[in-house]
């Protein structure tokens, strides 16, 4: 008859099983958050240099706000690349325990996470902090690079062969360019008349010294009744 693990047995090889695959998938996701800068910075490059030639107004930067973030600002909207420094696993339900390659190695299906936010450039500019800013995709990567997109529009199904497709600098560019295709698509909706009919003389003096107007995109949130509009690419 097999002995029962001891205690400290079991905690050991949780050592192994747990706390080092996800070591392993943190260096790779920081890895590939670096290349992921790379990337920015060529296509800020690119960006700034047509837009200085078309229209001396149109801002487009790049600031790295820390290790683990850094923000892109192209003329109105300002996108946010934020690494997770957690692990992730995901339920039993999601599509990614049907595929052979993670059911093979279930080790496989520890991923790291990018996401990707869209806010409007003027909420940073003039320090609007009540402003709203939306997800606009989740980039998921393993330990051996492979990675699927979630995301609004063909961000959602374009990236999602995560049993083969690897996360090379040229797939994040791809990534990276739908990314503000999809943003500078959308445009700034007025906030409706009735949130505003009653305001009191605190909130407008708020608003005359700071601008401080909650305001946000739509960026693909519509009502029920519109349809719903790819972008091609």
């Amino acid at each position: 008859m097999k002995k029962p693990k001891s205690g400290i047995s079991e905690l050991k090889e949780l050592i192994v099983s747990k706390s080092c695959i996800k070591q392993d998938v943190f260096a790779v996701t920081k890895d590939v958050f670096s290349d992921l800068k790379t990337v920015m910075g060529e296509i800020t490059d690119e960006l700034e240099a047509f837009a200085s030639k078309s229209d001396s107004r149109i801002s487009v930067k790049l600031t790295a706000t820390g290790d683990f973030e850094s923000q892109m600002t192209l003329a109105g909207d300002t996108t946010v690349f934020q690494m997770h420094t957690n692990v992730f696993v995901f339920p039993p339900s999601h599509m990614i325990h049907k595929s052979p390659y993670v059911i093979n190695e279930p080790k496989n299906g520890y991923c790291g996470v990018i996401n990707v936010f869209n806010f409007l450039t003027d909420s940073f500019r003039y320090q609007r902090v009540n402003d709203s800013g939306y997800l606009i995709a989740r980039i998921f990567v393993n330990r051996e690079r492979h990675f699927f997109v979630e995301g609004k529009q063909q961000l959602g199904y374009m990236f999602n062969d995560f049993s083969t497709a690897q996360l090379t600098k040229d797939e994040l560019r791809k990534v990276l360019e739908l990314c503000l295709k999809y943003i500078l698509n959308f445009e700034l909706y007025t906030p409706p008349f009735s949130a505003f009919n009653e305001i009191k003389v605190s909130d407008i003096q708020e608003l005359t010294q700071s601008l401080k107007l909650q305001t946000s995109k739509r960026l693909g949130f519509r009502f029920q009744s519109e349809q719903e509009n790819d972008i091609d690419f």
